[in-house]
């Protein structure tokens, strides 16, 4: 009689992926690592762009593993910091463009003001003589 626990035969076979947990219906959510990797290497605004290359990763391996849930939530987080990091990369700059070109036309003007200003010729005649 074999005493030894657990039996071999009675084992359930290993799975190395568990099923995912979503509704037959439902989309797998996207990890949106393609435009993490994007963001970090070409637009890292304030490291928001690795943050969402982390969270992109954990919702791919989330995925992997079955946990959709978890996974979606992750995937929402990385498109809010992708999102977040792609503006702020794309607006400062044309924030600052604005800006130049604002501080160009006021200089402009302030610089014909001062042609003006310097350009003011005395009469020939005092006050004084009179």
């Amino acid at each position: 009689m074999d005493t030894s626990y657990p039996r071999e035969d009675y084992l359930p076979a290993p799975s190395h992926k568990r099923q995912p947990s979503a509704a037959p219906g439902s989309p797998m959510p996207r990890d949106h690592l393609i435009w993490s990797i994007f963001n970090t290497i070409y637009m890292n605004f304030c490291c928001l762009g690795f943050v969402a290359l982390a969270f992109s990763v954990k919702a791919r391996d989330r995925k992997v593993a079955g946990d959709v849930e978890a996974a979606r939530q992750l995937s929402s987080k990385a498109r809010c910091y992708n999102a977040l990091a792609t503006a702020g990369s794309v607006v400062l700059p044309l924030l600052l463009a604005a800006l130049v070109i604002t501080g160009v036309i006021h200089l402009s003007k302030l610089a014909q003001e001062s042609v003006g200003f310097f350009a003011y010729q005395f009469s020939g005649t005092d006050e004084e003589d009179k």
